[in-house]
Formats: structure tokens, C-alpha cells, sequence
């Protein structure tokens, strides 16, 4: 009950902000131009410095040692992940727009919002270092391999104009927060905590910019509800192949993966295992639909995914937890 009644929590505050920005764009608040300078504060303001600031309060370098098993066991599901997403959007041909979004919809999560609230919930504050496994690898792939997947799935680009190699899609600007941390986190340990614990203008201006990530993101989606009508929010082939993938295939990856390494005499503590096989299974990425506008992909698509795995993930995790519990 107690699993039931956290997942419901964590979908309402999803809904209600949806919600309101649904309510909004129907009131007729947002211009014709709001919608595409909205993803581009999120993108290139809000989500530098969420990141940046999530792995200064977050991440600790002595940690590594014990993480490490953890570590290689997410690179290796999220890569397996990938190549099952591929032969899915070959096999099924979904069409181009779509097949980028459905890869990244496959194995990319909504960590930190939903994951690391749901996390602490379930296991308490212990399992803040086995999640922050999982969201290091889930940012990284995302906002390198992943946009570079959708940017190359950009249907205005034909057959003879093919997308050249971009290093913004290498290292994309949200990015760039974890990448400036770094040195903080290794080599200047006292001015990460300074910065991301402190009471400075720095920590303020970061931690408020860093706070509009999901919110803005959710308004963004309601906003596209809105454009798009409710009623298209339904199960079509494509997005039930998108919500098998994100919350059966890759729970199942990443618990082959553990069982696999604890047939071979490499054990890890119950919460971390319990912890990367809930992550595996949290919904697709908020900015999902950003992404899609971004790089002229199905943003009805993108928008349908996040809304249906929001929302059927109040559904997904009680059987999940009462299946790793039971085994």
C-alpha cells in the first residue's frame, strides 16, 4: 500500500503541473512564440544548471570504488538497450521522426523528478549514491548519444543533405553542467560544498534556475496537449512498442544483467540492485518533447510518451516492487 500510495504521489504533482499549463495555453496566455522560447530556457538555462548543481550536492568522489559494479552494470543495460530499441524500430519500420524518439524513449528516464523522490521513498536517503549511478550514466547517454540519435532522425533532412557531425550534438549545452562540475567535485572539493550548500547569490541564482527544469518542462507538455487535443492522447502500435520497451524490456535487461553477475560471484547490496531495476523502469525524460521540437521529430509522439508513461507508472512500479520483493 505504502509503494501504491507513493506512486500515485508522485504522479499527481506530474498531472497537476500538465495541467496548468494545459489550462493556460487554453486561456490563451502563451503567444505563437512562447512555446519555442520555453524550450530554448530549458534547454540552455534551466537544465545546465540543474545538472550542475545535482552532481556538486550529490556526488562524492570516494564513492567510486563501491560503485563501480553498479556502474558497468547500467553502461552495459542502457547499450543492450539501444541495440534492442534499433532492431524494434527496423523490425516494426517505424518511420523517420519517430525512430529516434523511441530509441531515447526506450532507455532514457525521468531520474531525478520522479526517480530520486520515488528512490528515497522506497529504500530512504542510503540509496541516494546507487541512484546517482543510474542518473550519471541516464544524463550522459542522453545528452550525448541520445540527441545525437534524434538530431540524425531529423526528418527535414534528406538523402543527400545527411546530418553532419555536430560537436553541439556531442556535447550538448545541458551537458556542459556535468562537464563543469567535474573539476569542482575532484580538485576543488571545498568550493563544491561552498557552492552547492551554501547561502551565496551563486548557490541561489543556480539552485532557482536549476529548479524550473521540470516544471517548465511539464507546462511545456500541457501546452502541447492543448495544440494537439486530448483526445489524441491514446495507445497507438508505436507508443505501446515505446511503453513495453521502457517498462518491461529494460527492467528485464538491467535484472539479467544482476543476475548474471551474481551467478558469477559478483554480489552488490539488495538496495542497490532494487535501486537500478526501479530507475530502469521510471518514465521517459520530461524534455522529451523539447528534444522532438528541437530537431523537427514527432512532437505529438514525444508529448503521448511522456504523458502515458507518467501515468501508467503509478501502475508499473507497485508490480515491479512486488516482483523484485518476492524474488
Amino acid at each position: 500500500m505504502d509503494v501504491f500510495w507513493t506512486s500515485i504521489q508522485s504522479v499527481l504533482s506530474i498531472v497537476i503541473i500538465i495541467a496548468i499549463g494545459y489550462v493556460c495555453q487554453a486561456a490563451g496566455w502563451f503567444g505563437d512564440k512562447f512555446q519555442g522560447s520555453l524550450s530554448k530556457l530549458i534547454m540552455n538555462v534551466a537544465l545546465p544548471s540543474s545538472i550542475f548543481m545535482a552532481m556538486l550536492s550529490r556526488f562524492q568522489p570516494k564513492q567510486l570504488a563501491t560503485l563501480s559494479t553498479g556502474l558497468i552494470y547500467v553502461i552495459l543495460s542502457v547499450a543492450i538497450g539501444y541495440v534492442i530499441a534499433w532492431a524494434v524500430t527496423r523490425l516494426f519500420k517505424v518511420p523517420k521522426g519517430r525512430r529516434g524518439l523511441m530509441m531515447v524513449a526506450f532507455n532514457g528516464a525521468n531520474t531525478v523528478f520522479i526517480g530520486m523522490p520515488l528512490n528515497i521513498a522506497l529504500f530512504g536517503e542510503t540509496s541516494i549514491p546507487y541512484l546517482l549511478v543510474y542518473y550519471i550514466v541516464n544524463t550522459i547517454v542522453i545528452w550525448t548519444f541520445g540527441v545525437w540519435i534524434i538530431a540524425g532522425d531529423d526528418p527535414t533532412i534528406d538523402g543527400k543533405n545527411k546530418a553532419k557531425f555536430d560537436l553541439r550534438h556531442l556535447l550538448p549545452v545541458p551537458l556542459w553542467g556535468f562537464i563543469i562540475a567535474l573539476p569542482f567535485i575532484f580538485f576543488f572539493p571545498k568550493a563544491a560544498d561552498y557552492i552547492a550548500n551554501g547561502s551565496s547569490f551563486i548557490t541561489t541564482t543556480l539552485s532557482g534556475l536549476g529548479g524550473l527544469v521540470t516544471p517548465l518542462s511539464l507546462i511545456y507538455i500541457g501546452i502541447m496537449l492543448k495544440k494537439f487535443g486530448l483526445s489524441s492522447m491514446k495507445i497507438d502500435g508505436h507508443s505501446l512498442l515505446t511503453l513495453l520497451g521502457r517498462f518491461v524490456l529494460s527492467p528485464i535487461v538491467m535484472a539479467l544483467i544482476i543476475f548474471t553477475g551474481l551467478r558469477s560471484g559478483i554480489h552488490m547490496v539488495p538496495i542497490f540492485q532494487k535501486t537500478l531495476i526501479i530507475q530502469s523502469a521510471t518514465p521517459a525524460l520530461a524534455v522529451l518533447p523539447i528534444l522532438a521540437d528541437t530537431y523537427h521529430s514527432d512532437v505529438k509522439y514525444a508529448t503521448n510518451i511522456v504523458v502515458l508513461t507518467s501515468t501508467l507508472f503509478i501502475i508499473v512500479v507497485p508490480i515491479i516492487m512486488s516482483i523484485i520483493n518476492f524474488i
